[in-house]
């Protein structure tokens, strides 16, 4: 093998140049790090196996490289305190498929609404399709009838899991074949019932309409979570959300804070002097690092005032940067 041989002059020009970049300010080497969400994206074929097993057209998040479908219940008729709520206020499931980072293996993870007598027959039917649960629980006080959310969650390739999820919902009134038609939409929807720059003001958020309602949806720019070598982003469920029902001057905010362990008294302590009601605190998946915790919570009041309990949650997060920014 030959050896190559440098003069003295191309030696200290090699290290002047090594000097330069070491001294560089931190922000210009980081602006040439790969970002950390370089998942391998999904296929055509991959999306395809997804929506022929479930019966459903979903959406892909390709900054995220994730496809997800939405689930909701719009079977139920639900009341909170004896209210009609609208089902986008919180009573709809999703499930997101996801690769590894190394591409070897794939997610599915998936939350589901569920009627108490729903949820054994689910757990049944997820491991006998090798699927597991991660978690169990309420997110609502004083609703009918009563709901309970189950987190299931598996590994493999994406048309196996797809295959596996869609025979494990088939039977319930999860699989979209099972659900009704939906209605025709409302003509009043979120944007006719609430001062929407008012509260983007308020939570520094830009939030979506949905139906009647109007929801912020946000992840943990601050934090990597890792989960079987799969990075937990905000559509496979690290998220925080708020959503918005009834009138600007007469609303019902719910939602779920994705917290570290040392922020959950910080914040459940901000979300009650802001009068907002702790509704469960509890995790959803299972072998993630870092650890996250999720927090329900419910309040009742004129919007901005519920947005401002919201934003002053927020700020909590990620205290030791100085709260949660934009």
């Amino acid at each position: 093998m030959e050896t190559k041989k440098f003069s003295r002059r191309q030696v200290l020009q090699a290290t002047a140049i090594l000097g330069t970049a070491l001294l560089l300010p931190l922000q210009h080497s980081e602006a040439k790090v790969l970002p950390s969400g370089n998942t391998p994206g999904l296929t055509p074929e991959e999306i395809a196996a997804i929506e022929t097993a479930i019966g459903k057209k979903g959406s892909y998040k390709e900054a995220e490289s994730l496809h997800t479908t939405a689930l909701p219940r719009n079977d139920l008729k639900m009341t909170l305190k004896g209210a009609p709520i609208p089902i986008p206020f919180g009573f709809g499931g999703w499930v997101s498929f996801k690769k590894s980072i190394d591409g070897k293996t794939a997610m599915v993870m998936g939350d589901t609404v569920l009627l108490q007598e729903e949820v054994n027959p689910m757990i049944s039917a997820a491991q006998a399709n090798g699927l597991e649960i991660s978690a169990i629980h309420n997110h609502f006080f004083y609703e009918e009838p009563r709901i309970f959310y189950m987190h299931i969650q598996g590994m493999g390739s994406i048309a196996e899991l797809a295959k596996k999820y869609a025979d494990t919902i088939r039977d319930s009134k999860i699989f979209p074949a099972n659900q009704p038609a939906p209605s025709a939409p409302s003509s009043i929807t979120g944007k006719e019932n609430f001062d929407i720059p008012a509260l983007d003001a308020i939570v520094k958020y830009t939030g979506t309409v949905n139906g009647p309602t109007y929801k912020y949806t946000i992840g943990r720019a601050d934090l990597k979570v890792m989960m079987m070598g799969v990075e937990m982003t905000t559509n496979i469920g690290l998220n925080t959300w708020a959503s918005f029902a009834g009138k600007h001057d007469d609303a019902q905010i719910a939602g779920d804070i994705a917290m570290l362990p040392d922020e959950v008294n910080s914040v459940i302590k901000t979300l009650r002097l802001h009068n907002l009601e702790v509704v469960a605190v509890h995790s959803h998946m299972l072998n993630d690092d870092p650890h996250i915790i999720f927090l329900h919570y419910y309040g009742r009041g004129k919007a901005a005032d519920l947005a401002q309990g919201f934003r002053a949650a927020l700020d909590v997060l990620g205290k030791p940067m100085g709260g949660m920014k934009m």
